[in-house]
Protein backbone atom coordinates (compact mmCIF):
# COMPACT_ATOMS: atom_id res chain seq x y z
CA UNK A 1 0.00 0.00 0.00
CA UNK A 2 1.58 3.30 -1.09
CA UNK A 3 -0.60 5.53 1.12
CA UNK A 4 1.32 7.32 3.87
CA UNK A 5 -0.53 9.79 6.09
CA UNK A 6 2.70 11.58 7.00
CA UNK A 7 4.05 11.65 3.47
CA UNK A 8 3.25 14.04 0.63
CA UNK A 9 0.56 16.72 0.51
CA UNK A 10 -1.95 14.44 -1.24
CA UNK A 11 -1.89 11.87 1.57
CA UNK A 12 -1.77 14.56 4.26
CA UNK A 13 -5.00 16.10 2.94
CA UNK A 14 -6.77 12.74 3.05
CA UNK A 15 -5.61 12.21 6.63
CA UNK A 16 -6.91 15.64 7.65
CA UNK A 17 -10.24 15.16 5.85
CA UNK A 18 -11.18 11.70 7.11
CA UNK A 19 -11.67 10.25 10.57
CA UNK A 20 -8.35 9.08 11.94
CA UNK A 21 -7.24 5.70 10.64
CA UNK A 22 -10.33 5.19 8.48
CA UNK A 23 -8.83 5.54 4.99
CA UNK A 24 -8.49 2.44 2.82
CA UNK A 25 -6.59 2.91 -0.44
CA UNK A 26 -7.77 1.37 -3.70
CA UNK A 27 -5.42 0.97 -6.67
CA UNK A 28 -2.26 1.92 -4.82
CA UNK A 29 -0.10 -0.26 -7.10
CA UNK A 30 -1.33 1.32 -10.34
CA UNK A 31 1.29 3.14 -12.42
CA UNK A 32 1.38 4.64 -15.91
CA UNK A 33 1.43 2.05 -18.68
CA UNK A 34 2.40 4.33 -21.56
CA UNK A 35 5.97 4.03 -22.92
CA UNK A 36 5.87 6.93 -25.38
CA UNK A 37 8.58 9.58 -24.92
CA UNK A 38 10.35 7.27 -22.44
CA UNK A 39 7.63 7.70 -19.85
CA UNK A 40 8.57 4.30 -18.45
CA UNK A 41 11.82 5.81 -17.18
CA UNK A 42 9.89 8.08 -14.79
CA UNK A 43 8.40 6.80 -11.57
CA UNK A 44 4.64 7.34 -11.37
CA UNK A 45 3.56 5.85 -8.03
CA UNK A 46 -0.24 5.46 -7.89
CA UNK A 47 -0.09 7.26 -11.26
CA UNK A 48 -0.23 10.56 -9.41
CA UNK A 49 -3.54 10.14 -7.60
CA UNK A 50 -4.43 8.44 -4.32
CA UNK A 51 -7.92 6.89 -4.40
CA UNK A 52 -9.95 5.07 -1.79
CA UNK A 53 -12.62 5.39 0.85
CA UNK A 54 -13.02 6.29 4.50
CA UNK A 55 -15.46 7.93 6.87
CA UNK A 56 -16.24 11.46 8.05
CA UNK A 57 -17.92 11.42 11.44
CA UNK A 58 -19.00 7.88 10.60
CA UNK A 59 -20.31 8.74 7.11
CA UNK A 60 -18.85 6.73 4.22
CA UNK A 61 -17.14 8.84 1.54
CA UNK A 62 -14.99 8.10 -1.50
CA UNK A 63 -11.93 10.27 -2.01
CA UNK A 64 -9.34 10.98 -4.65
CA UNK A 65 -6.35 13.21 -3.97
CA UNK A 66 -3.95 14.26 -6.71
CA UNK A 67 -0.25 14.12 -6.00
CA UNK A 68 1.62 17.10 -7.46
CA UNK A 69 4.96 15.39 -6.74
CA UNK A 70 4.26 12.91 -9.57
CA UNK A 71 4.67 14.66 -12.94
CA UNK A 72 3.13 17.79 -11.40
CA UNK A 73 -0.06 15.85 -10.71
CA UNK A 74 -0.72 15.67 -14.46
CA UNK A 75 -3.64 13.46 -15.40
CA UNK A 76 -2.84 10.43 -17.50
CA UNK A 77 -4.87 7.45 -18.66
CA UNK A 78 -4.59 5.32 -15.51
CA UNK A 79 -4.88 8.39 -13.26
CA UNK A 80 -8.28 9.25 -14.76
CA UNK A 81 -9.41 5.61 -14.78
CA UNK A 82 -8.71 5.34 -11.05
CA UNK A 83 -10.93 8.35 -10.36
CA UNK A 84 -13.65 6.97 -12.65
CA UNK A 85 -13.48 3.70 -10.72
CA UNK A 86 -14.08 5.56 -7.46
CA UNK A 87 -17.19 7.11 -9.02
CA UNK A 88 -18.49 3.66 -9.99
CA UNK A 89 -18.13 2.44 -6.43
CA UNK A 90 -19.67 5.59 -4.95
CA UNK A 91 -22.78 5.26 -7.10
CA UNK A 92 -23.16 1.57 -6.20
CA UNK A 93 -22.79 2.25 -2.50
CA UNK A 94 -24.63 5.57 -2.45
CA UNK A 95 -21.86 7.66 -0.90
CA UNK A 96 -20.44 11.13 -1.69
CA UNK A 97 -17.27 11.70 -3.73
CA UNK A 98 -14.69 14.23 -2.57
CA UNK A 99 -11.99 15.26 -5.06
CA UNK A 100 -8.84 16.96 -3.74
CA UNK A 101 -7.43 18.65 -6.83
CA UNK A 102 -3.81 19.64 -7.45
CA UNK A 103 -3.08 19.00 -11.11
CA UNK A 104 -0.85 20.45 -13.82
CA UNK A 105 -3.28 19.38 -16.54
CA UNK A 106 -3.38 16.52 -18.99
CA UNK A 107 -0.23 14.43 -19.44
CA UNK A 108 1.20 15.33 -22.85
CA UNK A 109 3.07 12.04 -23.21
CA UNK A 110 -0.23 10.12 -23.22
CA UNK A 111 -2.23 12.43 -25.51
CA UNK A 112 -5.36 10.67 -26.81
CA UNK A 113 -5.24 7.95 -24.12
CA UNK A 114 -5.31 10.67 -21.47
CA UNK A 115 -8.06 12.54 -23.29
CA UNK A 116 -10.21 9.44 -23.63
CA UNK A 117 -9.86 8.59 -19.95
CA UNK A 118 -10.44 12.23 -19.02
CA UNK A 119 -13.67 12.23 -21.03
CA UNK A 120 -14.80 9.15 -19.12
CA UNK A 121 -14.39 11.15 -15.90
CA UNK A 122 -16.75 13.83 -17.27
CA UNK A 123 -19.19 11.06 -18.09
CA UNK A 124 -19.00 9.51 -14.62
CA UNK A 125 -19.56 12.91 -13.01
CA UNK A 126 -22.58 13.47 -15.24
CA UNK A 127 -24.06 10.08 -14.38
CA UNK A 128 -23.43 10.66 -10.66
CA UNK A 129 -25.11 14.08 -10.71
CA UNK A 130 -28.22 13.89 -8.56
CA UNK A 131 -27.29 10.37 -7.39
CA UNK A 132 -24.54 11.16 -4.88
CA UNK A 133 -23.14 14.54 -3.76
CA UNK A 134 -19.91 15.58 -5.46
CA UNK A 135 -17.48 17.91 -3.72
CA UNK A 136 -14.28 19.35 -5.19
CA UNK A 137 -11.49 21.14 -3.32
CA UNK A 138 -8.71 22.93 -5.20
CA UNK A 139 -5.31 23.18 -3.53
CA UNK A 140 -3.03 23.89 -6.47
CA UNK A 141 -3.52 24.10 -10.23
CA UNK A 142 -6.89 23.32 -11.81
CA UNK A 143 -6.71 24.64 -15.35
CA UNK A 144 -8.04 24.07 -18.85
CA UNK A 145 -10.37 21.12 -19.22
CA UNK A 146 -9.83 20.14 -15.61
CA UNK A 147 -11.75 23.27 -14.58
CA UNK A 148 -14.87 21.48 -15.85
CA UNK A 149 -14.49 18.94 -12.99
CA UNK A 150 -15.37 21.42 -10.21
CA UNK A 151 -17.97 22.86 -12.58
CA UNK A 152 -19.66 19.44 -12.66
CA UNK A 153 -19.41 19.07 -8.87
CA UNK A 154 -22.18 20.17 -6.52
CA UNK A 155 -19.88 22.16 -4.21
CA UNK A 156 -16.39 23.54 -4.72
CA UNK A 157 -13.89 24.80 -2.16
CA UNK A 158 -10.60 26.53 -2.87
CA UNK A 159 -7.39 27.15 -0.94
CA UNK A 160 -7.09 30.93 -0.76
CA UNK A 161 -3.38 31.34 -1.59
CA UNK A 162 -2.13 28.45 -3.73
CA UNK A 163 -5.35 27.40 -5.45
CA UNK A 164 -5.65 28.37 -9.14
CA UNK A 165 -8.84 27.70 -11.12
CA UNK A 166 -9.09 28.72 -14.77
CA UNK A 167 -10.08 27.63 -18.26
CA UNK A 168 -7.74 30.16 -19.86
CA UNK A 169 -4.89 31.53 -17.77
CA UNK A 170 -5.29 35.22 -16.81
CA UNK A 171 -2.40 36.32 -19.05
CA UNK A 172 -4.00 34.59 -22.06
CA UNK A 173 -7.05 36.85 -21.87
CA UNK A 174 -6.87 39.71 -24.34
CA UNK A 175 -6.16 43.00 -22.62
CA UNK A 176 -5.55 41.39 -19.24
CA UNK A 177 -2.51 40.73 -17.12
CA UNK A 178 -2.52 38.66 -13.94
CA UNK A 179 -1.40 41.50 -11.67
CA UNK A 180 -4.33 43.59 -12.92
CA UNK A 181 -6.98 40.89 -12.62
CA UNK A 182 -6.17 37.38 -11.43
CA UNK A 183 -9.16 35.50 -12.81
CA UNK A 184 -7.69 32.24 -11.50
CA UNK A 185 -7.61 33.30 -7.84
CA UNK A 186 -9.87 31.99 -5.11
CA UNK A 187 -11.15 35.50 -4.48
CA UNK A 188 -12.22 35.98 -8.11
CA UNK A 189 -13.74 32.52 -8.48
CA UNK A 190 -15.73 32.84 -5.25
CA UNK A 191 -16.84 36.50 -5.38
CA UNK A 192 -17.08 37.22 -9.12
CA UNK A 193 -17.44 33.92 -10.98
CA UNK A 194 -19.48 32.27 -8.25
CA UNK A 195 -18.16 28.76 -8.91
CA UNK A 196 -16.49 28.41 -5.50
CA UNK A 197 -18.60 27.90 -2.38
CA UNK A 198 -15.93 28.47 0.24
CA UNK A 199 -12.31 29.57 0.57
CA UNK A 200 -9.70 29.45 3.29
CA UNK A 201 -6.54 27.68 4.35
CA UNK A 202 -6.09 23.99 3.57
CA UNK A 203 -7.15 23.02 7.08
CA UNK A 204 -10.14 25.38 7.01
CA UNK A 205 -11.62 24.11 3.75
CA UNK A 206 -11.14 20.47 4.73
CA UNK A 207 -13.02 21.33 7.92
CA UNK A 208 -15.78 22.96 5.84
CA UNK A 209 -16.08 19.79 3.76
CA UNK A 210 -16.37 17.66 6.90
CA UNK A 211 -19.16 19.93 8.16
CA UNK A 212 -20.96 19.79 4.81
CA UNK A 213 -20.77 15.99 4.58
CA UNK A 214 -22.40 15.77 8.01
CA UNK A 215 -25.18 18.15 6.92
CA UNK A 216 -26.29 16.68 3.58
CA UNK A 217 -27.69 13.26 2.59
CA UNK A 218 -25.30 10.56 1.36
CA UNK A 219 -27.36 9.98 -1.78
CA UNK A 220 -30.70 10.85 -3.37
CA UNK A 221 -32.56 8.13 -1.45
CA UNK A 222 -30.92 8.67 1.93
CA UNK A 223 -33.27 9.79 4.69
CA UNK A 224 -30.78 9.38 7.54
CA UNK A 225 -29.22 12.88 7.49
CA UNK A 226 -30.73 13.77 10.85
CA UNK A 227 -29.32 14.39 14.27
CA UNK A 228 -31.06 14.68 17.60
CA UNK A 229 -32.27 18.21 18.30
CA UNK A 230 -31.54 19.53 21.78
CA UNK A 231 -32.74 23.06 20.99
CA UNK A 232 -36.21 24.18 22.11
CA UNK A 233 -38.61 23.65 19.20
CA UNK A 234 -40.76 26.54 20.45
CA UNK A 235 -37.83 28.86 21.12
CA UNK A 236 -38.83 32.47 20.53
CA UNK A 237 -36.50 34.62 18.45
CA UNK A 238 -37.16 37.90 20.22
CA UNK A 239 -35.00 40.27 18.14
CA UNK A 240 -35.39 38.61 14.77
CA UNK A 241 -37.47 41.45 13.27
CA UNK A 242 -34.54 43.83 13.74
CA UNK A 243 -32.53 41.73 11.27
CA UNK A 244 -35.10 41.83 8.46
CA UNK A 245 -32.50 43.31 6.09
CA UNK A 246 -29.74 40.80 6.86
CA UNK A 247 -31.44 37.47 6.39
CA UNK A 248 -28.29 35.50 7.18
CA UNK A 249 -28.97 36.58 10.78
CA UNK A 250 -32.67 35.68 10.48
CA UNK A 251 -31.79 32.20 9.20
CA UNK A 252 -29.19 31.69 11.94
CA UNK A 253 -31.62 32.70 14.67
CA UNK A 254 -34.30 30.17 13.72
CA UNK A 255 -31.83 27.30 13.15
CA UNK A 256 -31.19 24.54 15.67
CA UNK A 257 -28.47 25.86 18.00
CA UNK A 258 -28.32 28.90 15.67
CA UNK A 259 -25.93 27.10 13.30
CA UNK A 260 -26.11 28.21 9.65
CA UNK A 261 -23.72 26.85 6.99
CA UNK A 262 -23.83 29.52 4.32
CA UNK A 263 -22.85 28.50 0.77
CA UNK A 264 -21.31 30.83 -1.83
CA UNK A 265 -21.01 33.42 0.91
CA UNK A 266 -18.87 35.79 -1.18
CA UNK A 267 -21.01 35.66 -4.35
CA UNK A 268 -24.21 37.62 -5.05
CA UNK A 269 -24.50 38.67 -1.41
CA UNK A 270 -28.00 40.06 -2.04
CA UNK A 271 -29.18 36.43 -2.14
CA UNK A 272 -28.41 34.15 0.81
CA UNK A 273 -28.19 30.35 0.45
CA UNK A 274 -27.14 27.67 2.91
CA UNK A 275 -28.05 24.76 5.17
CA UNK A 276 -29.58 24.68 8.64
CA UNK A 277 -31.20 22.05 10.79
CA UNK A 278 -34.76 22.38 12.07
CA UNK A 279 -35.68 19.77 14.68
CA UNK A 280 -32.62 17.85 13.51
CA UNK A 281 -33.67 17.79 9.83
CA UNK A 282 -31.49 19.42 7.20
CA UNK A 283 -33.24 22.29 5.39
CA UNK A 284 -31.98 24.44 2.53
CA UNK A 285 -32.53 28.17 3.13
CA UNK A 286 -32.80 30.83 0.40
CA UNK A 287 -33.39 34.51 1.19
CA UNK A 288 -33.25 38.01 -0.25
CA UNK A 289 -30.88 40.37 1.57
CA UNK A 290 -30.66 44.18 1.55
CA UNK A 291 -27.96 44.78 4.14
CA UNK A 292 -24.99 43.06 5.77
CA UNK A 293 -24.29 43.75 9.44
CA UNK A 294 -20.88 43.18 10.98
CA UNK A 295 -20.29 41.42 14.28
CA UNK A 296 -20.41 44.80 16.06
CA UNK A 297 -23.79 45.59 14.51
CA UNK A 298 -22.45 48.17 12.05
CA UNK A 299 -23.64 48.16 8.44
CA UNK A 300 -20.94 46.74 6.16
CA UNK A 301 -22.81 46.71 2.84
CA UNK A 302 -26.24 47.41 1.42
CA UNK A 303 -28.15 46.24 -1.65
CA UNK A 304 -31.26 47.22 -3.56
CA UNK A 305 -34.42 45.33 -2.60
CA UNK A 306 -34.33 43.58 -5.97
CA UNK A 307 -33.57 40.34 -7.77
CA UNK A 308 -30.26 40.28 -9.63
CA UNK A 309 -29.03 37.95 -12.35
CA UNK A 310 -26.26 36.55 -10.15
CA UNK A 311 -28.63 36.21 -7.20
CA UNK A 312 -31.04 34.18 -9.32
CA UNK A 313 -28.22 31.92 -10.56
CA UNK A 314 -27.10 31.33 -6.99
CA UNK A 315 -30.62 30.36 -5.89
CA UNK A 316 -31.15 28.14 -8.95
CA UNK A 317 -28.06 25.99 -8.33
CA UNK A 318 -28.81 25.67 -4.64
CA UNK A 319 -32.50 24.75 -4.99
CA UNK A 320 -31.68 22.26 -7.76
CA UNK A 321 -29.31 20.48 -5.38
CA UNK A 322 -31.88 20.48 -2.58
CA UNK A 323 -34.58 19.08 -4.85
CA UNK A 324 -32.29 16.36 -6.23
CA UNK A 325 -31.42 15.15 -2.74
CA UNK A 326 -34.86 15.60 -1.13
CA UNK A 327 -33.82 18.49 1.13
CA UNK A 328 -36.79 20.73 2.05
CA UNK A 329 -36.52 24.39 1.01
CA UNK A 330 -37.27 27.41 3.20
CA UNK A 331 -37.36 30.89 1.66
CA UNK A 332 -37.47 34.36 3.19
CA UNK A 333 -38.92 36.90 0.78
CA UNK A 334 -38.10 40.61 0.80
CA UNK A 335 -38.05 41.85 -2.80
CA UNK A 336 -39.57 44.84 -4.58
CA UNK A 337 -38.56 44.27 -8.19
CA UNK A 338 -35.67 43.57 -10.54
CA UNK A 339 -32.22 45.14 -10.76
CA UNK A 340 -32.44 47.87 -13.39
CA UNK A 341 -29.21 48.24 -15.37
CA UNK A 342 -28.27 47.80 -19.00
CA UNK A 343 -25.89 44.99 -18.04
CA UNK A 344 -28.46 43.05 -16.01
CA UNK A 345 -31.09 43.46 -18.72
CA UNK A 346 -29.02 41.17 -20.97
CA UNK A 347 -29.85 38.14 -18.83
CA UNK A 348 -32.52 39.17 -16.33
CA UNK A 349 -35.57 37.65 -18.03
CA UNK A 350 -33.79 34.35 -18.57
CA UNK A 351 -32.39 34.22 -15.03
CA UNK A 352 -35.74 34.98 -13.38
CA UNK A 353 -37.47 32.49 -15.68
CA UNK A 354 -35.03 29.77 -14.68
CA UNK A 355 -35.39 30.57 -10.99
CA UNK A 356 -39.19 30.52 -11.28
CA UNK A 357 -38.96 27.17 -13.07
CA UNK A 358 -36.59 25.78 -10.43
CA UNK A 359 -38.88 26.64 -7.53
CA UNK A 360 -41.99 25.47 -9.37
CA UNK A 361 -40.35 22.24 -10.55
CA UNK A 362 -39.01 21.28 -7.11
CA UNK A 363 -41.15 18.59 -5.46
CA UNK A 364 -39.59 18.80 -1.99
CA UNK A 365 -41.50 20.48 0.87
CA UNK A 366 -41.40 24.25 0.27
CA UNK A 367 -42.15 26.91 2.87
CA UNK A 368 -42.01 30.67 2.28
CA UNK A 369 -41.94 33.43 4.90
CA UNK A 370 -42.63 36.96 3.64
CA UNK A 371 -40.71 39.22 5.99
CA UNK A 372 -40.68 42.55 4.12
CA UNK A 373 -41.68 43.67 0.67
CA UNK A 374 -43.19 41.21 -1.80
CA UNK A 375 -43.97 43.20 -4.93
CA UNK A 376 -44.87 42.18 -8.46
CA UNK A 377 -43.51 39.28 -10.44
CA UNK A 378 -40.24 39.36 -8.47
CA UNK A 379 -42.26 38.22 -5.45
CA UNK A 380 -44.04 35.59 -7.53
CA UNK A 381 -40.68 34.13 -8.58
CA UNK A 382 -39.48 33.84 -4.96
CA UNK A 383 -41.28 30.60 -4.08
CA UNK A 384 -44.73 32.15 -3.82
CA UNK A 385 -47.92 30.15 -3.27
CA UNK A 386 -48.81 30.59 -6.95
CA UNK A 387 -45.72 28.68 -8.15
CA UNK A 388 -46.01 25.84 -5.69
CA UNK A 389 -45.01 26.82 -2.15
CA UNK A 390 -46.78 24.44 0.23
CA UNK A 391 -47.04 26.87 3.13
CA UNK A 392 -46.66 30.66 3.10
CA UNK A 393 -46.37 32.79 6.23
CA UNK A 394 -46.09 36.57 6.51
CA UNK A 395 -44.87 38.87 9.24
CA UNK A 396 -47.43 41.56 10.25
CA UNK A 397 -45.45 44.39 8.65
CA UNK A 398 -45.01 42.61 5.30
CA UNK A 399 -46.18 44.38 2.15
CA UNK A 400 -47.60 42.11 -0.53
CA UNK A 401 -48.91 43.32 -3.85
CA UNK A 402 -48.18 44.82 -7.25
CA UNK A 403 -46.06 47.73 -6.01
CA UNK A 404 -45.56 50.32 -3.29
CA UNK A 405 -48.94 51.79 -2.29
CA UNK A 406 -47.80 55.42 -2.76
CA UNK A 407 -46.64 54.70 -6.30
CA UNK A 408 -49.83 52.81 -7.10
CA UNK A 409 -51.93 55.77 -5.93
CA UNK A 410 -49.92 58.15 -8.12
CA UNK A 411 -50.51 55.96 -11.16
CA UNK A 412 -54.23 55.44 -10.53
CA UNK A 413 -54.90 59.06 -9.55
CA UNK A 414 -52.35 60.94 -11.59
CA UNK A 415 -54.13 64.30 -11.35
CA UNK A 416 -55.09 64.18 -7.67
CA UNK A 417 -53.76 66.53 -5.00
CA UNK A 418 -51.45 65.47 -2.20
CA UNK A 419 -54.14 64.82 0.42
CA UNK A 420 -56.13 62.67 -1.99
CA UNK A 421 -53.03 60.71 -2.95
CA UNK A 422 -52.27 60.10 0.71
CA UNK A 423 -55.82 58.87 1.32
CA UNK A 424 -55.83 56.60 -1.75
CA UNK A 425 -52.40 55.21 -0.86
CA UNK A 426 -53.68 54.30 2.60
CA UNK A 427 -56.70 52.58 1.05
CA UNK A 428 -54.51 50.69 -1.42
CA UNK A 429 -52.20 49.63 1.40
CA UNK A 430 -55.12 48.21 3.36
CA UNK A 431 -57.09 46.68 0.49
CA UNK A 432 -54.34 45.40 -1.80
CA UNK A 433 -50.88 45.22 -0.20
CA UNK A 434 -51.40 44.21 3.42
CA UNK A 435 -50.72 40.66 4.64
CA UNK A 436 -54.32 40.56 5.86
CA UNK A 437 -55.50 41.17 2.30
CA UNK A 438 -53.28 38.39 0.92
CA UNK A 439 -54.35 36.03 3.71
CA UNK A 440 -57.98 36.78 3.00
CA UNK A 441 -57.48 35.60 -0.57
CA UNK A 442 -55.59 32.46 0.47
CA UNK A 443 -52.20 33.60 -0.84
CA UNK A 444 -50.81 33.62 2.71
CA UNK A 445 -51.66 30.76 5.07
CA UNK A 446 -51.06 32.62 8.32
CA UNK A 447 -49.77 35.93 9.62
CA UNK A 448 -47.22 35.18 12.33
CA UNK A 449 -45.22 37.20 14.80
CA UNK A 450 -41.53 37.32 13.84
CA UNK A 451 -40.51 35.85 17.20
CA UNK A 452 -42.60 32.73 16.46
CA UNK A 453 -41.01 32.02 13.07
CA UNK A 454 -38.93 29.05 14.25
CA UNK A 455 -41.95 27.36 15.81
CA UNK A 456 -44.11 27.80 12.72
CA UNK A 457 -41.58 26.66 10.10
CA UNK A 458 -40.66 23.58 12.16
CA UNK A 459 -44.35 22.73 12.41
CA UNK A 460 -44.81 23.21 8.68
CA UNK A 461 -41.91 20.94 7.74
CA UNK A 462 -43.06 18.29 10.23
CA UNK A 463 -46.48 18.34 8.58
CA UNK A 464 -44.93 18.23 5.08
CA UNK A 465 -42.54 15.37 5.90
CA UNK A 466 -44.55 12.78 3.96
CA UNK A 467 -45.22 15.05 0.97
CA UNK A 468 -45.45 13.26 -2.38
CA UNK A 469 -45.90 15.19 -5.60
CA UNK A 470 -45.83 13.88 -9.16
CA UNK A 471 -44.98 16.20 -12.03
CA UNK A 472 -46.53 15.81 -15.50
CA UNK A 473 -45.08 12.86 -17.36
CA UNK A 474 -42.18 14.01 -19.57
CA UNK A 475 -38.53 13.32 -20.26
CA UNK A 476 -37.38 16.61 -18.74
CA UNK A 477 -38.13 20.30 -18.91
CA UNK A 478 -36.25 22.64 -21.23
CA UNK A 479 -35.85 25.81 -19.14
Amino acid sequence: MSYNATGNSASRRIATLLDEGSFVEIGGAVTARSTDFNLQDKETPSDGVITGYGVIDGNLVYVYSQDASVLGGAMGEMHAKKIAGIYDMAMKMGAPVVGLIDCAGLRLQEATDALEAFGSLYYKQTMASGVVPQIAAIFGMCGGGLAVVPGLADFTFMEEKEGKLFVNSPNALEGNEISRCDTSSAQYQSATAGLVDGTGSEEEILGQIRSLICMIPANYEDDLSYEECTDDLNRACADIANAVGDTSIVISQIADDQIFMEMKKDYAKEMVTGFIRLNGMTVGAVANRTVIYGEDGSEEASFDCALTVDGCKKAIDFVNFCDAFSIPVLTFTNVAGFAATVESEKNMARAVARMTYTFANATVPKVNVIIGKAYGSAYVAMNSKSIGADMVYAWPDAQIGMMDADLAAKIMYADADASTLKEKAAQYRELQSSPQSAAGRGYVDAIIEPADTRKYVIGAFEMLFTKRENLPDKKHGTV
